[in-house]
């Protein structure tokens, strides 16, 4: 690209030479400077108006020149800006092709709609957890820069939500400035996918009630729990940052996981007692959800593990590994 305009910048160069020298050189030849100047442009562009006056022997031989170098220089600049043009476009092309292939071949993935402060932090956090993301975004010079894959447009377009893929998506994120907008893309999310997990953002407090409604599973209002974060560092500071340290920062070997007791499981219908799973995994479960959403936490040692509960669970990456293969069916 570098070495494409530079040859482009001394093309022109070269142009812009030959015009001054044509002009000099039928200034020379007795012409005014007007009409030099019109001589040499209407022949180094090929025109083919008249002469503005007559040529001598002399001034026949210097405009043969000057066409062969004028006409020779002017066609090099205009193949190299068509060559620019169309690499340009094509590289776009190929580009956009090349990204509806990759985004075609994702299954289970997470599509986050808007690539404002709040959309690029989800983006991090989940791609860092290794999933498979999708960036949904109307900016186009924006789009371009975002380096996952993404689908440029509007989110609240039901047309742009299935180019996302998702008819094959886990989850939807709707992370767009507006409240309008997430309750739009939260409709229409829900309607094409009645079983999809959706996340959205609010800005309102008003709004939270209005999005469940629309279908998503969980509302987030990120200026609530930024200021609820704040005054949990007031009033415990070391609780909160090992809680934070534990599920973003990863330095610590500590971290959080929910996990599903699956039909089948050698967990299922034994007690957290004779389950042994602090012995066996070493990892610690601090409490668990039923299928109606009820949390108990800090359970005791003879509650029951039944099929389709969710373990929240702390452990180390190994111990975590050790309990998820015993939380599935065998």
């Amino acid at each position: 690209m570098e070495d494409r305009w530079r040859r482009l910048r001394l093309g022109l160069l070269i142009l812009a030479g030959v015009l001054v020298a044509g002009t000099a050189g039928y200034v020379i030849l007795g012409f005014s400077l007007l009409d030099a100047v019109y001589q040499t442009v209407t022949t180094v562009t090929t025109v083919g108006f008249r002469e503005v006056n007559p040529l001598s022997d002399a001034g026949q031989i210097f405009t043969i020149v000057l066409i062969l170098t004028g006409v020779g220089t002017a066609l090099y600049n205009l193949s190299l800006v068509i060559q620019a043009v169309i690499e340009g476009e094509l590289a776009e092309l190929l580009g956009r092709r090349k990204m509806e292939r990759q985004i075609g071949r994702m299954g289970n993935h997470v599509i986050i709609c808007g690539w404002g402060r709040v959309g690029r932090a989800i983006t991090q956090y989940v791609v860092r957890a290794g999933e498979d993301v999708v960036v949904v975004d109307r900016d186009p010079e924006r789009a371009r820069t975002i380096g996952y894959p993404v689908v440029q447009g509007d989110a609240t377009d039901d047309t742009i939500l299935l180019e996302a893929g998702i008819e094959r998506a886990r989850v939807l994120v709707s992370a767009l400035t507006t409240d309008a907008d997430n309750l739009f893309v939260t409709l229409s999310g829900r309607s094409l996918r009645p079983d999809l997990f959706i996340v959205a953002r609010a800005r309102g407090d008003e709004s939270d009630a209005k999005l469940l409604r629309a279908g998503a599973d969980r509302v987030v209002n990120p200026q609530s729990i930024g200021g609820k974060r704040m005054a949990a560092f007031v009033l415990q500071p070391h609780v909160a940052e090992f809680l934070d340290v534990v599920m973003h920062d990863g330095t610590l070997e500590f971290r959080l996981e929910e996990l599903l007791v699956a039909e089948g499981s050698p967990l299922a219908g034994v007690s957290l007692r004779d389950a042994h799973i602090r012995d066996h995994t070493g990892a610690l479960i601090l409490a668990m959800r039923s299928g109606d959403g009820t949390f108990t936490t800090n359970p005791a040692p003879e509650t029951l593990l039944r099929a389709g509960e969710i373990l929240i669970a702390i452990g180390t990456e190994s111990q975590l590994q050790a309990l998820a293969s015993v939380t599935k069916s065998r």
